[in-house]
């Protein structure tokens, strides 16, 4: 049974991060677009430069945020390699418990736990630990994936942000069409987040619209 693209993108990337993208992307359209409306109110609207600004825009965002999730991984990887050589050289069982402890705190999960249950999670953490062996740090596969990934959907955000301009022969209407789309896209971001999170769809979708506008208006009142 085939998979749809939503499936596929969560198997790559992180469902929260993939979401954050498209959202980030989203914002980065509409700030362009509503903004385009009061930066050429007095002088016309010239939809080929709006068109190019938007496509760059995202694409460009979308490879500065690859490179940076490359760069967070790979630090991610060498901070739990680091905690490895910790352990391996801390001095006592006891010291080497409290450095699982600081590097994964048990009381910022959302449950409670029992004592006895949390030091068993750390002591077998610290019986694992101790019998591994270091690897060389390196990106898999699966890392470059997820920074195609998220280069793609940054990018693909300036899609519906553009298609009402090649669909629409009247500028202004394209215009209003296409931050409609956007806004309307906000909440189908908001809705998702809610349905991965176990939240309140409806309010969640609401919620990610005007958190998204609010944004927007900040960039836009800041010159961006």
């Amino acid at each position: 049974m085939t998979s749809n693209p939503i499936d596929r993108i969560t198997k790559i990337i992180d469902p929260g991060d993939a979401l954050g993208e498209v959202l980030f992307g989203l914002i980065m359209a509409l700030t362009l677009t509503v903004g385009s409306r009061l930066v050429f109110e007095e002088e016309g609207l010239d939809v080929h430069e709006l068109i190019v600004a938007t496509i760059g825009c995202n694409v460009a965002w979308g490879i500065i945020d690859a490179v940076l999730f490359v760069l967070g991984t790979t630090f991610y990887k060498s901070r739990r390699l680091r905690l490895f050589r910790q352990i391996k050289a801390a001095g006592n069982e006891s010291e080497a418990l409290t450095v699982l402890a600081n590097e994964f705190p048990i009381k910022e999960a959302p449950f409670s736990a029992k004592a006895a249950d949390t030091d068993a999670l750390y002591r077998s953490l610290l019986t694992l630990t101790r019998r591994a062996d270091p690897v060389k740090v390196s990106l898999s596969e699966g890392d470059l994936s997820a920074a195609i990934a998220v280069f793609l959907l940054v990018s693909a955000t300036a899609i519906p942000a553009v298609l009402p301009f090649f669909l629409l022969e009247e500028a202004h209407l394209a215009l209003r069409v296409s931050n409609l789309f956007l806004i309307m896209l906000l909440f189908v971001s908001g809705y998702a987040w809610a349905k991965f999170s176990g939240g309140r769809p409806l309010q969640a979708g609401m919620t990610m619209t005007c958190l998204g506008l609010l944004l927007v208006a900040i960039a836009i009142a800041l010159g961006g």
